[in-house]
Protein backbone atom coordinates (compact mmCIF):
# COMPACT_ATOMS: atom_id res chain seq x y z
CA UNK A 1 0.00 0.00 0.00
CA UNK A 2 1.11 3.09 -1.17
CA UNK A 3 1.82 6.17 1.79
CA UNK A 4 -0.52 8.86 1.03
CA UNK A 5 0.91 11.68 -1.70
CA UNK A 6 1.86 14.13 0.84
CA UNK A 7 4.06 11.64 3.06
CA UNK A 8 5.86 10.96 -0.04
CA UNK A 9 6.48 14.67 -1.30
CA UNK A 10 7.53 14.79 2.57
CA UNK A 11 9.99 12.12 2.31
CA UNK A 12 11.31 13.07 -1.28
CA UNK A 13 12.01 16.80 0.13
CA UNK A 14 13.89 15.83 3.25
CA UNK A 15 16.62 13.88 0.59
CA UNK A 16 17.55 17.72 -0.27
CA UNK A 17 20.45 18.06 2.98
CA UNK A 18 21.75 14.87 2.12
CA UNK A 19 22.01 16.01 -1.31
CA UNK A 20 24.04 19.34 -0.29
CA UNK A 21 25.99 17.79 2.15
CA UNK A 22 27.56 15.17 -0.53
CA UNK A 23 28.16 17.90 -2.96
CA UNK A 24 29.61 19.98 -0.01
CA UNK A 25 32.57 17.44 0.25
CA UNK A 26 33.01 16.16 -3.43
CA UNK A 27 35.23 18.86 -4.89
CA UNK A 28 35.19 17.87 -8.46
CA UNK A 29 31.14 18.76 -8.31
CA UNK A 30 32.04 22.21 -7.15
CA UNK A 31 32.93 24.05 -10.25
CA UNK A 32 30.41 26.94 -10.94
CA UNK A 33 29.10 25.54 -14.41
CA UNK A 34 29.22 22.04 -12.54
CA UNK A 35 26.79 23.08 -9.65
CA UNK A 36 24.29 24.55 -12.57
CA UNK A 37 24.35 21.91 -14.35
CA UNK A 38 24.24 19.27 -11.45
CA UNK A 39 21.42 21.01 -9.52
CA UNK A 40 19.03 20.79 -12.90
CA UNK A 41 19.83 17.54 -13.21
CA UNK A 42 18.87 17.46 -9.53
CA UNK A 43 15.34 19.36 -9.83
CA UNK A 44 14.79 17.12 -12.74
CA UNK A 45 15.50 13.77 -11.09
CA UNK A 46 13.02 14.62 -7.93
CA UNK A 47 10.66 15.06 -10.83
CA UNK A 48 10.79 12.01 -12.01
CA UNK A 49 10.68 10.77 -8.36
CA UNK A 50 7.46 12.73 -8.22
CA UNK A 51 6.20 11.38 -11.16
CA UNK A 52 6.47 8.00 -10.04
CA UNK A 53 4.87 8.66 -6.27
CA UNK A 54 1.43 9.80 -8.48
CA UNK A 55 1.81 7.15 -11.61
CA UNK A 56 -1.62 5.25 -9.72
CA UNK A 57 -3.69 8.50 -10.37
CA UNK A 58 -5.67 8.52 -13.51
CA UNK A 59 -5.33 12.30 -13.58
CA UNK A 60 -2.89 14.53 -11.76
CA UNK A 61 -3.37 18.77 -11.77
CA UNK A 62 0.00 19.92 -12.90
CA UNK A 63 -0.08 22.28 -10.35
CA UNK A 64 1.18 19.02 -8.41
CA UNK A 65 4.30 19.46 -10.02
CA UNK A 66 4.81 22.60 -9.00
CA UNK A 67 3.75 22.63 -5.50
CA UNK A 68 5.97 18.94 -5.06
CA UNK A 69 9.04 19.90 -6.40
CA UNK A 70 8.98 23.68 -5.06
CA UNK A 71 8.61 21.81 -1.62
CA UNK A 72 12.80 20.09 -2.18
CA UNK A 73 13.94 23.36 -3.13
CA UNK A 74 11.96 24.58 0.64
CA UNK A 75 13.93 22.19 1.91
CA UNK A 76 17.26 23.65 0.24
CA UNK A 77 16.53 26.98 1.86
CA UNK A 78 15.65 25.64 5.68
CA UNK A 79 18.89 24.03 5.25
CA UNK A 80 20.82 27.33 3.96
CA UNK A 81 18.40 29.26 6.82
CA UNK A 82 20.03 27.01 9.44
CA UNK A 83 23.26 27.16 8.37
CA UNK A 84 24.16 30.63 8.15
CA UNK A 85 22.58 31.14 11.36
CA UNK A 86 24.94 28.50 13.38
CA UNK A 87 22.84 25.67 14.03
CA UNK A 88 24.60 23.44 11.45
CA UNK A 89 27.54 23.05 9.55
CA UNK A 90 28.56 21.61 6.42
CA UNK A 91 25.95 21.22 4.04
CA UNK A 92 25.91 25.27 1.97
CA UNK A 93 29.96 25.95 2.30
CA UNK A 94 30.53 25.52 -1.48
CA UNK A 95 27.02 26.90 -3.24
CA UNK A 96 27.83 29.98 -1.10
CA UNK A 97 30.71 30.39 -2.70
CA UNK A 98 30.55 28.81 -6.16
CA UNK A 99 26.69 29.89 -6.61
CA UNK A 100 25.13 32.64 -5.16
CA UNK A 101 27.32 33.90 -2.64
CA UNK A 102 24.41 36.58 -1.67
CA UNK A 103 22.83 33.71 0.13
CA UNK A 104 24.12 34.72 3.37
CA UNK A 105 23.36 37.90 3.23
CA UNK A 106 20.55 38.60 6.28
CA UNK A 107 17.69 39.22 3.61
CA UNK A 108 18.48 35.80 2.21
CA UNK A 109 18.33 34.14 5.32
CA UNK A 110 15.00 35.58 6.70
CA UNK A 111 13.84 34.21 2.48
CA UNK A 112 14.85 31.02 3.32
CA UNK A 113 13.38 30.61 7.07
CA UNK A 114 9.84 31.89 5.09
CA UNK A 115 10.59 29.15 1.98
CA UNK A 116 11.31 26.34 4.29
CA UNK A 117 8.65 26.80 6.87
CA UNK A 118 5.79 28.81 5.81
CA UNK A 119 5.68 27.74 2.13
CA UNK A 120 6.73 24.07 3.10
CA UNK A 121 3.51 23.90 5.15
CA UNK A 122 1.34 25.45 2.72
CA UNK A 123 2.82 22.89 0.31
CA UNK A 124 2.01 19.96 2.18
CA UNK A 125 -1.84 21.43 2.93
CA UNK A 126 -2.40 22.22 -0.60
CA UNK A 127 -1.34 18.63 -1.61
CA UNK A 128 -3.09 17.23 0.73
CA UNK A 129 -6.10 18.94 -0.06
CA UNK A 130 -5.70 18.29 -4.14
CA UNK A 131 -6.10 14.69 -3.82
CA UNK A 132 -8.74 14.57 -1.11
CA UNK A 133 -10.91 16.29 -4.02
CA UNK A 134 -10.99 20.02 -1.71
CA UNK A 135 -10.61 23.19 -2.86
CA UNK A 136 -6.91 24.93 -2.69
CA UNK A 137 -7.78 27.33 -4.41
CA UNK A 138 -7.38 30.24 -1.67
CA UNK A 139 -4.32 29.00 -0.20
CA UNK A 140 -2.83 28.48 -3.93
CA UNK A 141 -3.11 32.35 -4.54
CA UNK A 142 -1.58 33.24 -1.07
CA UNK A 143 1.96 31.10 -2.11
CA UNK A 144 1.23 32.68 -5.26
CA UNK A 145 1.44 36.44 -4.27
CA UNK A 146 4.39 35.13 -1.73
CA UNK A 147 6.25 33.83 -3.94
CA UNK A 148 5.99 36.81 -6.86
CA UNK A 149 6.51 39.17 -4.36
CA UNK A 150 9.83 37.24 -3.15
CA UNK A 151 11.20 36.77 -6.90
CA UNK A 152 10.34 40.52 -7.49
CA UNK A 153 12.57 41.38 -4.83
CA UNK A 154 15.11 38.85 -4.83
CA UNK A 155 16.34 39.02 -8.43
CA UNK A 156 16.66 42.61 -9.10
CA UNK A 157 18.08 42.72 -5.71
CA UNK A 158 21.09 40.33 -6.61
CA UNK A 159 21.84 41.83 -10.00
CA UNK A 160 21.76 45.26 -9.30
CA UNK A 161 23.72 45.16 -5.26
CA UNK A 162 26.53 45.29 -4.41
CA UNK A 163 26.51 41.00 -5.39
CA UNK A 164 25.62 42.02 -9.34
CA UNK A 165 29.60 41.65 -10.32
CA UNK A 166 29.36 38.42 -8.97
CA UNK A 167 27.14 36.63 -10.39
CA UNK A 168 27.68 32.79 -10.97
CA UNK A 169 26.11 30.01 -13.62
CA UNK A 170 24.52 28.95 -10.34
CA UNK A 171 22.12 32.18 -10.22
CA UNK A 172 21.00 31.61 -13.60
CA UNK A 173 18.73 28.43 -11.86
CA UNK A 174 16.55 31.18 -10.27
CA UNK A 175 14.62 31.93 -13.54
CA UNK A 176 12.56 28.87 -13.58
CA UNK A 177 11.53 29.65 -10.23
CA UNK A 178 10.66 33.42 -11.06
CA UNK A 179 8.61 32.07 -14.40
CA UNK A 180 6.66 29.14 -12.61
CA UNK A 181 4.40 31.12 -10.01
CA UNK A 182 3.46 33.70 -12.55
CA UNK A 183 2.06 31.05 -14.15
CA UNK A 184 0.60 28.93 -11.79
CA UNK A 185 -1.00 32.19 -10.34
CA UNK A 186 -2.72 32.76 -13.82
CA UNK A 187 -3.63 28.91 -13.37
CA UNK A 188 -5.45 29.77 -10.26
CA UNK A 189 -7.23 32.77 -10.70
CA UNK A 190 -8.93 31.58 -14.28
CA UNK A 191 -10.52 28.71 -11.94
CA UNK A 192 -13.78 29.11 -10.57
CA UNK A 193 -14.06 29.95 -7.22
CA UNK A 194 -16.82 28.70 -4.66
CA UNK A 195 -19.10 30.98 -3.02
CA UNK A 196 -22.40 30.48 -1.25
CA UNK A 197 -25.31 31.50 -2.32
CA UNK A 198 -26.85 34.46 -1.21
CA UNK A 199 -30.27 35.63 -1.58
CA UNK A 200 -30.79 38.58 -3.79
CA UNK A 201 -32.84 41.05 -1.23
CA UNK A 202 -29.69 40.18 1.42
CA UNK A 203 -27.14 41.02 -1.28
CA UNK A 204 -29.15 44.45 -1.74
CA UNK A 205 -29.80 45.17 1.56
CA UNK A 206 -25.95 44.82 2.53
CA UNK A 207 -24.88 46.69 -0.49
CA UNK A 208 -27.04 49.83 -0.27
CA UNK A 209 -25.17 50.58 3.47
CA UNK A 210 -22.78 53.19 2.66
CA UNK A 211 -19.32 53.47 4.16
CA UNK A 212 -20.14 55.12 7.32
CA UNK A 213 -22.31 52.31 8.26
CA UNK A 214 -20.08 49.78 7.68
CA UNK A 215 -17.12 50.38 10.77
CA UNK A 216 -14.97 47.62 9.70
CA UNK A 217 -14.94 48.62 5.96
CA UNK A 218 -14.26 52.41 7.34
CA UNK A 219 -11.61 51.85 9.64
CA UNK A 220 -10.16 49.43 6.73
CA UNK A 221 -10.14 51.79 4.45
CA UNK A 222 -8.55 54.56 6.47
CA UNK A 223 -5.72 52.40 7.51
CA UNK A 224 -5.12 51.71 3.80
CA UNK A 225 -4.74 55.63 2.86
CA UNK A 226 -2.24 55.07 5.75
CA UNK A 227 -0.30 52.72 4.17
CA UNK A 228 -0.21 54.32 0.88
CA UNK A 229 0.99 57.20 2.09
CA UNK A 230 3.71 54.99 4.00
CA UNK A 231 4.82 53.15 1.45
CA UNK A 232 4.60 56.57 -0.88
CA UNK A 233 7.19 58.35 1.62
CA UNK A 234 9.34 55.60 1.60
CA UNK A 235 9.72 55.22 -1.84
CA UNK A 236 10.98 58.59 -1.72
CA UNK A 237 13.13 58.17 0.86
CA UNK A 238 14.87 55.62 -1.13
CA UNK A 239 15.21 57.56 -4.53
CA UNK A 240 17.49 59.80 -2.56
CA UNK A 241 14.35 63.13 -1.76
CA UNK A 242 16.11 65.85 -0.42
CA UNK A 243 13.63 66.83 2.15
CA UNK A 244 14.55 67.01 5.45
CA UNK A 245 12.04 64.63 6.94
CA UNK A 246 13.36 61.92 4.16
CA UNK A 247 17.01 62.43 5.29
CA UNK A 248 15.72 62.43 8.83
CA UNK A 249 13.98 59.09 8.62
CA UNK A 250 16.68 57.15 7.02
CA UNK A 251 19.29 57.83 9.22
CA UNK A 252 17.58 57.54 12.29
CA UNK A 253 14.76 55.45 11.85
CA UNK A 254 15.13 53.14 9.22
CA UNK A 255 18.77 52.75 8.27
CA UNK A 256 18.41 49.26 6.51
CA UNK A 257 17.13 51.28 3.52
CA UNK A 258 20.28 52.22 2.45
CA UNK A 259 21.89 48.61 2.70
CA UNK A 260 24.38 47.97 -0.17
CA UNK A 261 22.58 44.86 -0.08
CA UNK A 262 19.73 46.98 -2.05
CA UNK A 263 17.27 44.04 -1.07
CA UNK A 264 15.27 47.12 1.16
CA UNK A 265 15.40 49.70 -1.55
CA UNK A 266 13.95 47.18 -4.06
CA UNK A 267 11.27 46.22 -2.00
CA UNK A 268 10.12 50.21 -1.37
CA UNK A 269 10.20 50.68 -5.03
CA UNK A 270 8.26 47.44 -5.15
CA UNK A 271 5.66 48.78 -2.55
CA UNK A 272 5.64 52.05 -4.58
CA UNK A 273 5.11 50.69 -8.21
CA UNK A 274 2.83 47.91 -7.52
CA UNK A 275 1.29 47.54 -3.75
CA UNK A 276 0.47 51.07 -3.85
CA UNK A 277 -1.84 51.04 -6.37
CA UNK A 278 -2.81 47.46 -4.97
CA UNK A 279 -4.33 49.64 -2.45
CA UNK A 280 -5.79 51.97 -4.17
CA UNK A 281 -8.05 49.40 -5.57
CA UNK A 282 -8.82 47.58 -2.52
CA UNK A 283 -9.92 51.23 -1.00
CA UNK A 284 -12.30 51.39 -4.10
CA UNK A 285 -13.42 47.65 -3.80
CA UNK A 286 -14.65 48.84 -0.04
CA UNK A 287 -16.71 51.27 -0.91
CA UNK A 288 -17.79 50.19 -4.04
CA UNK A 289 -20.63 46.77 -4.08
CA UNK A 290 -19.76 44.10 -6.17
CA UNK A 291 -16.11 44.33 -6.81
CA UNK A 292 -15.98 40.21 -6.99
CA UNK A 293 -12.52 40.43 -7.39
CA UNK A 294 -11.79 42.34 -4.30
CA UNK A 295 -11.84 38.04 -2.82
CA UNK A 296 -9.32 36.61 -4.65
CA UNK A 297 -6.75 39.64 -4.86
CA UNK A 298 -6.69 40.49 -1.34
CA UNK A 299 -5.70 36.83 -0.38
CA UNK A 300 -2.70 37.57 -3.32
CA UNK A 301 -1.68 40.31 -1.67
CA UNK A 302 -2.00 39.15 2.08
CA UNK A 303 0.76 36.46 0.73
CA UNK A 304 2.97 38.81 -1.25
CA UNK A 305 2.78 41.36 2.14
CA UNK A 306 3.36 39.01 4.36
CA UNK A 307 6.32 37.44 3.01
CA UNK A 308 8.28 40.85 1.99
CA UNK A 309 7.51 42.48 5.47
CA UNK A 310 8.84 39.16 7.34
CA UNK A 311 11.96 39.44 5.20
CA UNK A 312 12.21 42.88 5.84
CA UNK A 313 11.73 43.30 9.80
CA UNK A 314 13.85 40.15 10.40
CA UNK A 315 16.75 41.10 7.90
CA UNK A 316 16.54 44.75 9.69
CA UNK A 317 17.76 43.25 13.30
CA UNK A 318 20.02 40.41 11.54
CA UNK A 319 23.16 40.07 13.22
CA UNK A 320 24.49 39.52 9.17
CA UNK A 321 22.90 43.18 8.76
CA UNK A 322 25.95 45.82 9.67
CA UNK A 323 25.33 47.32 13.00
CA UNK A 324 25.00 50.70 11.44
CA UNK A 325 22.26 49.28 9.11
CA UNK A 326 19.67 48.02 11.94
CA UNK A 327 16.86 49.63 13.37
CA UNK A 328 18.37 51.89 16.39
CA UNK A 329 17.30 50.69 19.98
CA UNK A 330 15.54 53.97 21.00
CA UNK A 331 13.38 54.09 17.29
CA UNK A 332 13.20 50.18 17.60
CA UNK A 333 9.14 50.38 18.74
CA UNK A 334 7.75 52.92 16.84
CA UNK A 335 9.47 51.58 13.18
CA UNK A 336 8.63 47.71 13.94
CA UNK A 337 5.25 48.35 14.95
CA UNK A 338 4.85 50.17 11.76
CA UNK A 339 6.34 47.41 9.57
CA UNK A 340 4.00 44.71 11.46
CA UNK A 341 0.54 46.79 10.88
CA UNK A 342 1.73 47.19 7.12
CA UNK A 343 2.00 43.15 7.30
CA UNK A 344 -1.42 42.20 9.36
CA UNK A 345 -3.44 45.28 7.19
CA UNK A 346 -3.50 43.08 4.31
CA UNK A 347 -4.29 39.90 6.40
CA UNK A 348 -7.28 41.82 7.85
CA UNK A 349 -8.68 42.49 4.58
CA UNK A 350 -8.78 39.45 3.45
CA UNK A 351 -9.90 38.04 6.15
CA UNK A 352 -13.08 40.64 6.12
CA UNK A 353 -13.41 39.69 2.37
CA UNK A 354 -13.71 36.33 3.16
CA UNK A 355 -15.54 35.86 6.30
CA UNK A 356 -18.56 38.33 4.90
CA UNK A 357 -18.44 38.41 1.49
CA UNK A 358 -21.89 39.49 0.17
CA UNK A 359 -21.00 43.28 -0.18
CA UNK A 360 -18.71 41.96 -2.97
CA UNK A 361 -21.03 39.06 -4.52
CA UNK A 362 -22.88 39.53 -7.44
CA UNK A 363 -27.14 39.24 -6.95
CA UNK A 364 -28.48 35.97 -7.54
CA UNK A 365 -32.23 34.80 -8.57
CA UNK A 366 -34.25 35.19 -5.01
CA UNK A 367 -35.14 31.57 -3.72
CA UNK A 368 -31.94 29.75 -3.14
CA UNK A 369 -30.72 28.92 0.25
CA UNK A 370 -27.13 30.04 1.75
CA UNK A 371 -26.56 26.32 1.94
CA UNK A 372 -26.25 25.45 -1.90
CA UNK A 373 -23.31 26.62 -3.67
CA UNK A 374 -22.50 28.36 -6.82
CA UNK A 375 -19.91 28.88 -9.29
CA UNK A 376 -18.54 32.70 -9.40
Amino acid sequence: MRPPVEVSVLIVSLLAPGVLYTINNIPALQEPLSILGLGMSILGFVLLLLRLTVSNQTKVDPLFYVFAEFSFTCMVGLTNALEQDGFISGFMGFYLKKGEPHLSTAYAVMMSYWDGIVHFILFLTIIHRMFRGKSYRSLGLLWAGSSIANQIVHIPGVVIGKYGSNIRPGFWRNVPFFLVPFWAASVLFSRPREMPVVTADKISAEQKKGLLFRPVDLLLSLMLLGAMAFSVFRGFVVLDCPLDTCFTYIYQYEPYLKDPVVFPRVMMLVYLFYAMPLMAFFTYGLRTPGCSWMLDWTIFFAGAMAQSQWCHIGASQHSRTPYTYRVPADKWWPVITLNVLLAALPALLALRCHTNPVYFMKPVPEGQTNKEKKKN
